[in-house]
């Protein structure tokens, strides 16, 4: 048995009934169930539809994700998540570049590593190299003035504790950063790279090992075997190129507002809605949802 989610934006709503129905009918579906009125519902099939990519383009077409998952064990133990474009709205490293005056070329490095197009460690020691001599300061003034929180994150996050789930933030980005969004969100633990100082300046080297994409892998392996629990029990999200290993070994891999190339490799993609999509997925109710 399959599970079929709709669901579009929570700022927007205006999800259809009449579009929920159409495909509950033509798929010969279950009843429809509203997780939330006018953002999400579902209903559950026999078999997985072999025109989903087709109904999936026209669903985007009306600001509409559609997300077809198996029904047994949807609900998940653990959530392992990227940082930067997926708890936070940022890139922390493009932050510190533009206090570093370099934004505009570590912008288009980021991009590319993002987008698969670069080898991602050295695509973070070339950019960690232009923040030499950038003071440590900046770090606090960028946490406080240039990072917002991606929508939804902290409801995610606690919900999935609340049922008694585990949380990870495991970032490619560095430890200044994923110490407060941990702490700020919620999170039972977090990984990333670190910055190397000196005299109160970035050097422009990083930590090594640097953290990338084995490295989320790593994690994923670690996290479950100390938990006593399966990968099939991890929802995982990301958005990076660097995100795939652990995007691909997670029971459910989720790309969230992630690069086209990304998105390719994915079965569940959310353009639409914020992170609380992942708890609609994993079919919960806006009712169950932590305060």
């Amino acid at each position: 048995m399959f599970t079929v989610v709709l669901l579009t934006s929570p700022r927007t709503r205006g999800l259809e009934p009449a579009l929920v129905e159409s495909l509950r009918n033509a798929w010969g579906g279950g009843d429809a169930v509203w997780l939330a009125p006018d953002e999400a519902a579902e209903f559950s099939i026999g078999q997985m539809p072999a025109n989903r990519w087709e109904v999936w383009e026209n669903c985007q077409s009306m600001g509409v994700d559609m997300v077809v998952v198996q029904a047994q064990g949807r609900a998940k133990k653990m959530l392992l998540a990227d940082m930067d474009s997926t708890m936070i709205e940022q890139e922390c490293i493009d932050e510190l570049a533009d206090e570093a005056g370099v934004g505009a070329r570590v912008k288009e490095i980021t991009a590319r590593a993002m987008n698969g197009g670069l080898d991602f460690e050295g695509a973070l020691k070339e950019r960690v190299g232009l923040l030499q001599g950038l003071d440590v300061a900046a770090i606090d003034k960028v946490l406080a003035e240039r990072i917002t929180y991606m929508p939804g994150g902290k409801v995610l996050v606690a919900t999935m504790k609340q049922a008694g789930g585990h949380a990870a933030l495991v970032s490619g980005g560095f430890t200044a950063f994923t110490e407060q969004v941990a702490a700020t969100l919620g999170f039972d633990e977090n990984r990333a790279n670190t910055l190397l100082a000196e005299g109160g300046k970035l050097t422009g080297a990083v930590g090594m090992p640097i953290l990338g994409k084995q490295a989320k892998v790593d994690a994923l392996e670690q996290i479950t075997t100390r938990l006593g629990i399966s990968e099939a029990d991890v929802i995982a999200v990301g958005d990076g190129a660097n995100d795939l290993g652990m995007l691909h070994r997670a029971g459910l891999g989720v790309a969230l507002h992630a690069k086209p190339v990304v998105a390719a490799e994915c079965d569940v993609r959310i353009n639409f809605g914020d992170l609380t999509a992942l708890l609609f997925v994993q079919g919960y109710a806006q009712e169950e949802f932590a305060a």
